[in-house]
């Protein structure tokens, strides 16, 4: 590919050329990392050797350096290996991210709004950057519905284990009884449509619905019937956006994430698995958790997929998420699966 943009003709065509580049830079990230690694553990072996021909002093010397040297490296290879389980089609495309408040009331409006605040902020520990495309505040506290889109490379890759239910456990601070509450809500992620993914969606099939906007925005987002809600008639799915002033700017954000939705649910039918993106939600309530979050009557975010566990709750909410990600993306990789052959290795 380094060769064929030195090739004549390869400027004729902007556009071409600009994806060819694109693509190109995503498959060097992806492996000069890996050379570059390779090299070093060649250096290392040399080390070994140095370490094995050398006496006295010098040989203490050499083995400190190899030993802080392979620590460094470990830590490395981690980072590799948890960017290897990404092979999804769709694992490098950015993320739709929505909060679904459940069970609880104004509680649970409340954990909405903490879940909010997390993924924003684990969103910008990786590196990525957010836009918030709708937020519903709650009747009394917190918010209903928030829906945001995580840009950067693999964000979807990662972002889809946090697909599921969400539980908290805590003294509720709106209760003067100070009572311990149950609240639970619901993230779904779907992965950011391509145009390389074609998706005809008949106007005829779309209700379009233009309100004020409300909540959280600027004097000129809540003064102007900027707010978009598209409705696909056949199958019922709604998209709201509204964190834009311009109507026209909302409606094609909204467009994309309603592509989106019909092309997880269009492929959800065909492989005959609703559970995958879905169901495997199934009710926000009691017994259809993926992670509980327990702030009393002891401290403990625990991943039931996993089993991964913390006390650290406090760094959990404050985006600290990459530990249970890294879990499940390893549960999900077969080498990590079969016991036999992970002992093998």
């Amino acid at each position: 590919m380094d060769a064929q943009m030195g090739a004549a003709g390869f400027w004729d065509n902007n556009e071409r050329a600009q994806k060819h580049i694109a693509k190109l830079n995503i498959l060097k990230r992806a492996v000069l990392p890996v050379v570059a690694f390779k090299k070093r553990v060649d250096d290392v072996a040399v080390m070994v050797e140095l370490v094995e021909a050398a006496d006295g002093a010098e040989r203490e010397m050499y083995a400190t350096e190899l030993d802080t040297t392979v620590a460094a490296m470990v830590t490395e290879l981690d980072q590799l290996e948890i960017a290897s389980f990404l092979t999804g089609q769709f694992d490098k495309n950015n993320a739709i991210l929505s909060i679904q408040s459940g069970a609880g009331g104004t509680e649970s409006n409340d954990w909405a709004d903490i879940l909010f605040r997390m993924y924003n902020r684990w969103a910008e520990r990786r590196g990525f950057t957010v836009e918030v495309q709708d937020v519903q505040v709650g009747d009394q506290a917190g918010i209903s519905k928030a829906t945001i889109l995580i840009k950067g490379e693999n964000a979807y890759g990662y972002a889809k284990a946090e697909r599921g239910v969400h539980r908290l456990v805590r003294i509720s601070p709106f209760d003067s009884n100070k009572r311990r509450h149950t609240s639970f809500c619901a993230i779904d992620v779907i992965a950011e449509i391509t145009e390389e993914i074609a998706i005809d969606i008949p106007d005829s099939e779309i209700r379009t619905d233009v309100y004020r906007s409300s909540g959280k925005g600027g004097q000129g987002v809540n003064t102007t019937d900027s707010a978009v809600r598209l409705t696909h008639i056949p199958s019922g799915i709604v998209v709201v956006c509204q964190n834009e002033r311009s109507q026209i700017k909302n409606k094609a954000a909204a467009m994309n994430v309603l592509k989106a939705r019909l092309y997880e649910k269009k492929q959800d039918e065909q492989r005959a698995e609703m559970d995958r993106f879905y169901g495997e939600k199934g009710e926000i309530g009691w017994g259809s958790q993926i992670r509980s979050y327990v702030l009393q009557p002891y401290q403990m975010v625990k991943d039931l997929r996993t089993g991964m566990s913390t006390s650290d709750t406090q760094g959990v909410l404050d985006g600290d998420l990459d530990r249970f990600v890294n879990a499940w993306l390893r549960a999900g990789c077969p080498r990590h699966r079969n016991k036999d052959i992970q002992m093998e290795e």
